[in-house]
């Protein structure tokens, strides 16, 4: 007997009564798998070559985002290398001087190559997340309205934050300050020692270190770009020769220039600029020249030491601050008092302020 008719005799035998079974349970058919299977079958041949279709769309996305993110990211990185390379071939040229420290251009290109990367990377997987999920046919309207209320919401809430980090982009971008700059940055005034996206640390003239949140600073003052100016004021007495005062200054000028390490940090000659001021007692003599970044008061104090001595050996007084009154002999505090008449109460107060204090006598003890 073959197996189909084994199993029509099986269904065509009596059920159970209920008296027999406390429960029925119903054992699906072979036919009613049979059509099961041929119904999943059916579905899958008809929609098999859409399945197909989304996955390898979605692949194809995939594959483009990731190449196209480490693409990204090694041009990046190439680029922020050659720009290195490029400022360091300069470094033993007389251009070398103006660039800013391997330190500097270290941390510059690192910043400006992590953001750049960190956006390369958002903007590449965003826009391919967004096309797989489009793939899938889902509504990505109250997706981009809800991330644009939780943006809203993140920015108000940390907007400090954001505020930092922006400004420190910008910074970087712009290459306000480096590290080595020497910089006065309104809430405090220091060298720079390390440059962050958000928190610049400086340290001080006592060695404090000062945490400046990017977002605080509202003007920078740099003290290392450009150069910088060496002023010396020179207050000597009026009564003296101006002619011997502006050779004196003109020879400390001429030699300091030749000497070491002078030449390096001077970049313009010593001027003596003339008479600043004229006092009825003394005038000022102003000496200035253009230093080197963050080197003018080394320059001053090199040029007072100098002129401290030119003047000493040349017999150049210098003063300083307001003349000192000339030094009389204390009055008699009794000489505006008049003396005392001949009818006047000899016992008044007034009679004997008027009279001198007699000099006391020692007693010598009685001899024994």
């Amino acid at each position: 007997m073959s197996l189909p008719a084994v199993l029509l005799a099986a269904g065509s035998s009596p059920s159970p009564t209920p008296s027999e079974s406390p429960t029925t349970v119903t054992v699906p058919s072979l036919q009613d798998a049979q059509e099961s299977a041929t119904n999943a079958a059916s579905w899958v041949e008809e929609n098999w070559s859409t399945w197909l279709a989304i996955g390898l769309r979605v692949l194809l996305i995939v594959v483009i985002a990731v190449v196209l993110r480490v693409v990204v990211q090694r041009s990046i990185t190439k680029l922020i290398d050659r720009m290195n390379r490029t400022v360091a071939s300069v470094d033993g040229t007389s251009l070398g001087g103006l660039l800013v420290n391997n330190e500097r251009r270290r941390q510059r290109s690192q910043a400006i190559g992590s953001v750049l990367r960190s956006v390369a990377s958002f903007l590449i997987l965003g826009t391919a997340a967004l096309m797989v999920l489009a793939t899938f046919e889902i509504n990505l309207a109250p997706l981009l309205a809800s991330a644009g209320v939780a943006g809203v919401a993140i920015g108000f809430g940390a907007r400090n934050l954001v505020t930092d980090f922006l400004s420190g982009v910008f910074m970087i971008l712009e290459d306000q300050y480096g590290v080595g700059d020497q910089i006065d940055a309104g809430v405090a005034c220091g060298e720079v020692i390390e440059v962050g996206l958000r928190v610049t640390k400086l340290r001080g003239d006592n060695g404090e270190i000062w945490y400046v949140r990017n977002g605080e600073v509202k003007r920078i003052g740099n003290l290392s770009q450009g150069w910088a100016t060496a002023g010396v004021d020179v207050t000597v007495k009026a009564s003296e020769d101006l002619h011997l005062v502006k050779s004196t200054l003109d020879e400390i000028a001429e030699k300091m220039s030749k000497e070491e390490p002078w030449n390096e940090l001077l970049w313009s000659p010593i001027e003596v600029l003339g008479l600043d001021s004229v006092l009825l007692d003394s005038m000022v003599v102003r000496v200035s020249a253009k230093t080197m970044p963050g080197k003018a008061l080394t320059v001053e104090r090199e040029l007072r030491w100098r002129v401290k001595r030119a003047f000493d050996a040349a017999d150049i007084r210098i003063v300083g601050g307001a003349t000192a009154p000339a030094t009389e002999d204390p009055a008699d505090p009794t000489a505006s008092v008049a003396a005392p008449s001949a009818f006047a109460n000899a016992d008044s107060p007034q009679s004997a302020a008027a009279t001198p204090i007699a000099p006391q006598r020692a007693t010598t003890p009685p001899a024994k």
